[in-house]
This record gives structure tokens, C-alpha cells and sequence, in this order.
């Protein structure tokens, strides 16, 4: 009978056990990055394409990673970001937001099917966006596709305006 007794509380025992801690989680971590913004218009003058420098407060490493978001509109007081490339769909065809960077500059640019040249006003003059410059070792797990979480996780949460 007490080996039957012995039997659960073994098993308890080795139930019980824990391994080493794992990794921890992203709960209250903080990314040392930051953010800069800028407004652009697009234009045939400008082969509708713009290059703004990154800040000079801003140190960009090659390990860096540089998103871009684009402002879309807003809700009930609330802007509305989407992250680039953004691609609209017109009825005279698609447009493209796009743009790429360096350390020293940020690229944006248009692009699609559209006649460029014939497009409203709305969709190439003073065009908000925002740029993040964050360090890749501590943005894993983070859904770099919405910027307010973006935000919300940097330390220094100052948005730098170019213009």
C-alpha cells in the first residue's frame, strides 16, 4: 500500500520541476529609437520622387531597420497611419507610395499605372510621413506595421518635424 502511495507523490514531484527561465517577453520593454516626420509634395519637377536626410540627432546604423508610414486620413481625431508601400487602387489604376533609405537619407517616392502627371493634388501635395529608425535587436515580436504601437514602445517618444 505505501508503494501505491509513493507512486503520486513521485509523480508530483518530477511534475512539478521547473527548467531554466526562458527568454523574457516584450511585456514593458522599451526600444531605444527614433522617429522624424516630413511633408512632401510629388511632382514632374521632382520626377516625383523626394529624398529627405535623416536628422542629424539621429544616429542610423547599418543594422538599424527604417520603416515608413504614410498619413491616411483620420477618425474622430485621430490619425490614421498606414505603413509603405502603399498601393491604391484608382479607377484610372494603381498608385504606389513607396521608398527606400540609406544611413543618411530616406527615399519616397511614387509609382503605378496612373498617368502621374493627370493625378489630384490630393495624392501628391503635402503628404505626411512618418519615419521610425529602430534597433533590429529589440524589435522582434513587434508589429512594425502599426505605427502606434511603434510609438508607444519607443523610449524617447519625441517626433522630430522636418517641415
Amino acid at each position: 500500500m505505501k508503494k501505491l502511495l509513493l507512486i503520486p507523490f513521485i509523480a508530483l514531484l518530477l511534475i512539478s520541476c521547473e527548467g531554466p527561465m526562458g527568454p523574457p517577453g516584450r511585456d514593458g520593454q522599451v526600444i531605444v529609437g527614433q522617429m522624424f516626420e516630413a511633408n512632401i509634395s510629388f511632382n514632374a519637377g521632382n520626377d516625383y520622387q523626394e529624398f529627405v536626410d535623416i536628422p542629424s540627432q539621429i544616429d542610423v546604423y547599418p543594422t538599424d531597420i527604417v520603416v515608413a508610414y504614410i498619413l491616411a486620413g483620420d477618425f474622430d481625431g485621430s490619425d490614421i497611419w498606414e505603413p509603405l508601400p502603399q498601393t491604391l487602387f484608382l479607377n484610372e489604376g494603381t498608385l504606389l507610395y513607396g521608398y527606400n533609405y540609406t544611413e543618411f537619407d530616406v527615399g519616397f517616392f511614387l509609382d503605378g499605372t496612373v498617368d502621374l502627371d493627370q493625378l489630384d493634388s490630393d495624392f501628391t501635395n503635402n503628404i505626411i510621413f512618418r519615419v521610425a529608425v529602430l534597433p533590429a535587436d529589440q524589435v522582434q515580436g513587434l508589429d512594425l506595421s502599426n505605427m502606434t504601437n511603434v510609438l508607444n514602445s519607443l523610449e524617447n517618444k519625441e517626433i522630430i518635424h522636418l517641415n
